[in-house]
């Protein structure tokens, strides 16, 4: 949940609970104007089983000639603007529900800005909850069950929907699901901020993207519904630099003054303890009677590992429900508010946002609370990156796909043909967390929407990243599903990471954007299509962490997220391994202490990294191979 995005999320979840209904020409611009001409807003105080109320604002359709559904957004962000007669521009995918007929609402959640109670950071499900305990579950259905007896005119069917924090509210709506609630959508929602949203990927700590974030989040305002929140004053534009010479992830306490107690908080559990297992939304997602359409994007930064969870969670604890996933080519929430037809200097030729909006989303919710039969359903609905398109699948993974390993072989090659080659053989770097490997070449502070498909020719050039690719390819590769990084490694310190990613290498003459005026060169670009990283400490389970031993080859082993992706005729497919990916995530001292984010300067140490490719003791990337149609 990063920085640069949060008023563009704010204002999108604004925009959510702004947009009210009517049936209009969809060429109409839905402005505050038009809203307010079609649309009455009213604010509430909604009692939960408690006692504690949370804010509330609804809009209904002025068209009293039919019924409408709700459409229901419970978020951690502000509901600006505040007031009753006071009314937003609705826009993306909530401009196009607002012109079809729903009544929106949407609620401050407990704790935060207008609503009553105290907020905790994805708030723990209860189970075998008495007549007055609370989780979110409960304050999503004691608001369901208030809206279809409050508000006038509803049809009695209720739908969720909400990106990334709201996309988790939206998860824990649907568990024990309200008999009103009709259909739920969690798009980006977290699943679990230990071992792949947000805030870690398999126990490493993603330092840019939180940072200047949860300095935002948690300021505390003595006027909470108009105060925009303060960010965190960098004192150089230059990220890399900035973090590097803040030293170990624990200085951060020192800079926010501890003031924050939730993010030291964070930093005092770095293993996968009960703190973190609480706030793993995947096993309660049970009990679910709606509809789902979980919604995620391929580039999204922040929380593609959260809806391919939730995906796979509620498929395999709730058989016989309609259950559908949607992944596009998008970076963090950008269905809703960008017109996806391009992310960094990759184009896809099309406006992905607006389909999904028009083609997919507006059908689910109309067929689900509208009883609108001219809907076509499908198990899953993903555009395959490569090739540009949209496809349907009935289940996904595939069930067509063939299991295959690329494997690394010497002289940086990579195939399919397991290697045949002695005991000692291996390729090594050395690391030094003085000098990381970059995430990006932009200079910032953040990180760019982008990145997850930035060229990658500045890393293949540094002598601390490990390259390797196949011959230019005869025929299309398509990869569907999940990922694995299978390694046999070693290092001469006793702690290490292992940043593996996946690349297409375009063809040499592969055409420049037409216009270019950043003079990008297309062929031979090295675009990221998957990466992640993988802690040794927690090679055998991430409870508890265990050093490395010396010089001593160990396997490491772990799942990257899936995707969709057609290598085609021309290109190679490359995967490079580093140990360092900074400031993304935060560096890894490479010897071995109890918590990394209160490491000392001198645990930063060098150290040699073997990436052994034995026929007894090799290592590669286990993929789906999709047969291309």
């Amino acid at each position: 949940m990063s920085l640069s995005l949060l008023f563009q999320r704010c204002v999108l979840v604004g925009l959510a609970a702004i947009s009210s209904v009517a049936a209009e020409d969809k060429k109409v611009d839905a402005t505050a104007a038009w809203l307010a001409e079609h649309y009455t807003k009213s604010e509430h105080r909604i009692p939960m089983r408690d006692g504690v109320k949370l804010f509330t604002r609804v809009f209904v359709p002025k068209d009293e000639s039919t019924n409408f559904p709700v459409l229901l957004t419970r978020t951690p962000y502000a509901l600006k603007p505040y007031g009753a007669d006071r009314y937003s521009d609705p826009s993306g995918s909530f401009e196009t529900l607002a012109k079809d007929g729903f009544i929106l609402a949407a609620q401050d959640v407990r704790g935060r800005h207008a609503s009553e109670g105290t907020f905790q950071h994805v708030r723990p499900f209860i189970e075998g909850k008495g007549p007055k305990d609370t989780d979110e579950s409960t304050d999503a259905w004691d608001t369901i069950e208030w809206l279809v007896k409050n508000v006038p005119r509803n049809n009695g069917n209720v739908g969720m929907l909400g990106i990334s924090y709201p996309g988790f509210y939206t998860s824990m709506g649907m568990i024990g699901s309200h008999p009103a609630l009709r259909a739920a959508s969690p798009q980006a929602p977290i699943s679990d901020w230990f071992m792949g949203d947000d805030l870690h990927h398999n126990g490493a700590f993603f330092l840019s993207q939180n940072f200047g974030f949860f300095y935002w989040f948690e300021q505390k305002s003595d006027d909470p519904l108009r105060d925009g929140g303060r960010h965190f004053v960098f004192p150089t534009p230059d990220g890399h630099d900035f973090y590097r010479r803040m030293g170990a992830l624990g200085e951060s306490d020192k800079l926010f003054k501890n003031a924050f107690p939730a993010w030291t908080e964070f930093l005092a559990h770095p293993n996968y303890d009960s703190f973190w297992k609480a706030r793993d939304v995947r096993p309660h997602l049970k009990d679910i009677h709606c509809a789902v359409m979980t919604v995620g994007g391929w580039y999204d930064g922040e929380d593609l590992f959260g809806a391919l969870e939730t995906y796979r969670s509620a498929e395999r604890q709730n058989p016989g429900i309609t259950n559908t996933l949607v992944m596009g080519p998008w970076a963090h929430g950008d269905w809703g508010k960008r017109d996806g037809d391009k992310l960094g200097d990759i184009s896809f030729h099309a406006k992905t946002s607006a389909y999904y909006q028009e083609k997919i989303e507006l059908p689910f919710f109309r067929h689900h609370l509208k009883g609108d039969t001219n809907h076509t359903q499908s198990e899953a609905q993903m555009f395959e990156t490569g090739t540009q398109r949209w496809r349907r699948f009935d289940a996904w993974p595939p069930k067509t796909v063939e299991p295959r390993t690329l494997y690394f072989h010497a002289d940086g090659k990579l195939g399919f043909s397991v290697p045949a080659e002695g005991v000692e053989a291996f390729d090594e770097y050395v690391s030094d967390p003085a000098r990381p490997v970059p995430f990006t070449m932009e200079i910032t502070t953040d990180y760019p929407r982008g990145y997850p498909t930035h060229d990658q020719r500045f890393a293949a050039s540094r002598p601390d990243v490990l390259v390797y690719q196949t011959e230019p390819l005869e025929e299309d590769l398509t990869l569907a599903g999940p990922l694995t990084a299978a390694l046999n490694v070693s290092t001469s310190g006793t702690d290490a990471d292992w940043v593996v990613k996946l690349i297409d290498v375009y063809d040499p003459e592969f055409p420049a954007p037409d216009p270019n005026p950043a003079h990008v060169v297309m062929g031979g670009y090295q675009q990221l299509v998957r990466g992640d990283v993988m802690r040794s400490r927690f090679r055998d389970g991430f409870e508890k962490a265990v050093p490395m031993v010396p010089d001593k080859v160990a396997k490491v082993e772990f799942t990257m997220p899936d995707i969709l992706h057609t290598f085609r005729r021309g290109h190679r497919v490359m995967v490079q391994v580093q140990s360092t990916w900074f400031p993304l995530v935060e560096r890894n001292p490479q010897t071995f202490v109890p918590n990394i984010a209160y490491a000392k300067p001198g645990d930063f140490q060098k150290a040699t990294q073997r990436v052994h490719r034995a026929t007894t003791a090799h290592s590669g990337l286990k993929v789906l191979v999709l047969p291309v149609k």
